[in-house]
């Protein structure tokens, strides 16, 4: 008897043809998205049509396309589930990757010849996907919802989740799997930290609810697991009285270590500001970046001139939320705050807006480059966490060495610290061990004929901290090889492997994040 073993190009299907004497042929073929398309229980939800699939073949970062083979388009999380079980229960499975809004920047939310689940598609304004508790103080969220959907609903009864990325249109399931933070996450932690129960889908396709106090396991793997352990369908997010108003204010720096050791002073106090970042400005482009118009256009030279006779300046960004009760002892907190400052005098700016419009800043911004057709180019973006001991050898070596030697930096480059003790080490998200460390973004956005020149710049950055042995790890990774991720995880990775096994043991789920091969 003679066995062939033919494994499609598509890696999905694997067809055993025995040949034998006796017996006539046969053939058995595991469940393929393009046959199933007939399914009662997929009819009209699973798709191969182009739009779909070239639509999930492409991400914000616009420097990948992965084709999946089919797009699920699910109208309930049984549709998951179902599909979730089929895959697992199959001879030779294929891979899923769930997606929200497209926001990952390496194919991270794909599924190379497998199917990408469509999360978005589940959003029912109708049916309530939002629901929120006034007493309990918590949101019941679909993981298909975006933030500014959140904060749009929450805000109707005076109501507000406390931790926020930077940008709101991306969706819950989305950052929760990633960490998500912004500059009140010194203050109250990731997103990840501000969840109090989740729904997930393993890999097994078995759905569980689970909390600190119930599958708890499950529930810390889940958060910050990058969707190695399950799809997130629901989350309870936590929710605080909401503020009225921001004032928001923005101090330059020409000494880096004055204005990393105002930073950290900052985030040491307990009753202080409710929102710190800190970018940096290079002798190359304008002073203001695409996330909002913010200094006056008289101050435009005075700055320009700033950072072209120092070559790199500081900002230093600072918010305190009040409203009308408060205004008056916050414009003292603020006055006082001010004076206690090492910017460079003359150069501090306030603005005084709504607690929404704050907190959705970056639209301004997303809307203005839309318009311009300047918005779906290639981001080749980098973060890093960096410990803060050895955050002024990363400016002394990357910002004032590498970025200004290549000078093509072109978008906001941030760099602001956060307490540890504000994230949870029983979950999933890889942080520096230091109590105090550095978020450093560069938020680039390159030509689609040149950002390969910024992903070299990337790579230089990486090796730099390499050779310098600072201990960096990234946010949002991405790793060419499994060694890659095992250094990323360090002493964790072990746990992470055997939450793999457990949770999804036929490494159906994420493939695109090119962990387990």
């Amino acid at each position: 008897m003679a066995s062939i073993n033919f494994s499609s190009q598509f890696g999905v299907t694997t067809i055993l043809i025995i040949i034998t004497l006796l017996t006539p042929i046969t053939t058995y073929t595991s469940p393929q998205p393009w046959n199933i398309l007939s399914h009662n229980d997929f009819a009209g939800k699973l798709t191969t049509a182009s739009s779909s699939i070239d639509a999930a073949a492409t991400d914000f970062g616009h420097v990948t396309k992965i084709f999946p083979s089919a797009v699920l388009n699910p109208s309930s999380v049984e549709d998951i589930t179902d599909l979730v079980k089929l895959s697992y229960n199959s001879q030779s499975s294929f891979t899923l990757a769930a997606r929200g809004h497209g926001h990952s920047h390496r194919g991270q939310a794909s599924a190379r010849d497998g199917v990408v689940v469509n999360m978005r598609s589940m959003v029912n304004r109708d049916r309530g996907s939002i629901k929120v508790s006034r007493t309990g103080l918590y949101a019941d969220v679909d993981a298909g919802c975006l933030w500014i959907e959140v904060l749009n609903k929450t805000l109707e009864l005076g109501l507000t989740p406390v931790s926020w990325t930077d940008y709101l249109y991306l969706t819950v399931g989305g950052t929760l799997s990633n960490g998500g933070f912004s500059g009140q996450t010194f203050r109250y932690g990731p997103q990840i930290t501000n969840v109090q129960e989740l729904d997930v889908i393993t890999g097994k396709g078995e759905i569980a609810t689970c909390s600190k106090d119930m599958n708890s396991d499950l529930f810390f793997a889940a958060l910050g697991g990058l969707g190695q352990f399950g799809i997130i369908t629901r989350a309870r997010i936590k929710l605080d009285v909401a503020p009225k108003r921001a004032k928001w204010f923005r101090f330059l720096y020409i000494d880096f270590s004055e204005f990393t050791r105002d930073q950290e002073r900052l985030i040491s106090e307990t009753d202080g500001v409710d929102f710190l970042e800190g970018s940096v400005m290079l002798d190359h482009g304008p002073p203001d970046n695409w996330r909002s118009t913010y200094y006056p256009p008289s101050d435009h030279l005075r700055i320009v001139s700033m950072v072209k006779r120092h070559r790199v300046i500081y900002c230093l960004e600072v918010v305190k939320y009040y409203d009308e009760t408060s205004q008056y002892t916050v414009n003292e907190e603020m006055e006082e705050l001010s004076e206690s400052l090492n910017y460079v005098k003359g150069f501090m700016y306030e603005k005084d807006v709504t607690y929404i419009d704050f907190l959705n800043r970056v639209r301004t911004g997303e809307l203005s480059l839309k318009s311009k057709g300047q918005w779906d180019v290639p981001h080749p973006w980098l973060n890093l966490f960096v410990p803060k001991s050895q955050i002024s050898k990363f400016d002394h070596g990357v910002f004032k060495g590498i970025v200004l030697r290549n000078n093509i930096t072109s978008g906001p480059v941030l760099v602001y610290p956060m307490n540890r003790n504000k994230w949870d080490d029983r979950m999933s998200a890889a942080i520096p061990e230091e109590d105090v460390f550095y978020a450093v973004g560069f938020l680039r956005s390159a030509d689609f004929d040149n950002w390969e020149a910024y992903d070299r710049e990337n790579m230089e950055i990486l090796k730099f901290c390499e050779d310098a042995n600072m201990k960096a790890i990234q946010y949002l990774p991405y790793h060419s090889s499994q060694e890659g991720w095992v250094r990323h995880f360090g002493p964790r990775w072990n746990v992470f492997v055997e939450r793999k096994d457990k949770y999804d043991p036929k490494m159906i789920l994420s493939p695109g994040q090119n962990i387990f091969q």
